[in-house]
């Protein structure tokens, strides 16, 4: 339940993020999911906006997702999401038995430290500029592979309708990004991920999910000019 940029309500939580970013994509899932209420402030990374001095007072690493929250201001999706997940009890993200709780923990932090920092478009153009533009993609894809291969064997044993179990948590809202960067921008060959395959089905379904998605962003170049 995005609104527009502008002023606001200085009390409303305010999110700054790209439209495209699969980090930014995770907390708006999380937001819809708790029906909270948000201020959306894009920010246009291929303008290099991130790098402003006003962003750069937000986050000085210049990168998105950030949360306001009144006096609070918080970088980095997963401790965003952690944040919205104590002060907003609504539509618990973790579940309760631990064991899954800690599978949830695992897969997240898969996706979030082993695979999508390799595809951010910052290390893109490094290895652009240092070894050719016909890298790029054969090095991000190597890596997404790696991840997808650890997610699916660690899922099989405790996934139900979503990846643990018939009730959506954390690493529901890390893997449907990912998924959807992997087949739309990589183009990973999905079909060697069956179970991760049939996650992504699912994942289609759930309005929340959907509503979070790139296109649908009213930033997006298909939605600005629709």
């Amino acid at each position: 339940m995005a609104s527009g940029g502008g002023n606001g309500d200085k009390n409303q939580l305010k999110l700054y993020s790209y439209w495209r970013s699969s980090c930014s994509r995770r907390v708006r899932i999380a937001l819809s999911l708790k029906e909270l209420k948000y201020e959306d402030r894009a920010v246009n990374i291929l303008k290099g906006e991130q790098f402003s001095p006003e962003f750069r007072k937000v986050n000085p690493l210049g990168y998105v997702p950030v949360l306001v929250d009144g006096d609070i201001v918080l970088s980095d999706s997963f401790a965003i999401i952690m944040y919205l997940e104590a002060k907003y009890p609504q539509h618990p993200l973790l579940p309760r038995d631990l064991q899954k709780r800690g599978i949830n923990y695992q897969a997240a932090n898969i996706v979030s430290s082993s695979i999508q920092p390799r595809q951010n478009l910052t290390i893109l153009k490094y290895i652009e500029e240092r070894v050719g533009p016909n890298e790029q993609l054969a090095w991000a894809k190597q890596h997404i592979e790696k991840g997808l291969a650890a997610l699916e064997k660690l899922l099989k044993d405790h996934a139900g309708r979503y990846a643990t179990g018939d009730e959506v948590f954390l690493a529901d809202l890390f893997l449907a990004p990912q998924l959807d960067a992997a087949s739309k921008m990589f183009n990973v060959d999905m079909t060697q991920f069956p179970l991760l395959s049939r996650l992504n089905e699912a994942y289609n379904e759930i309005p929340a999910f959907q509503d979070a998605l790139a296109e649908k962003q009213p930033e997006a170049p298909s939605a600005s000019t629709s």
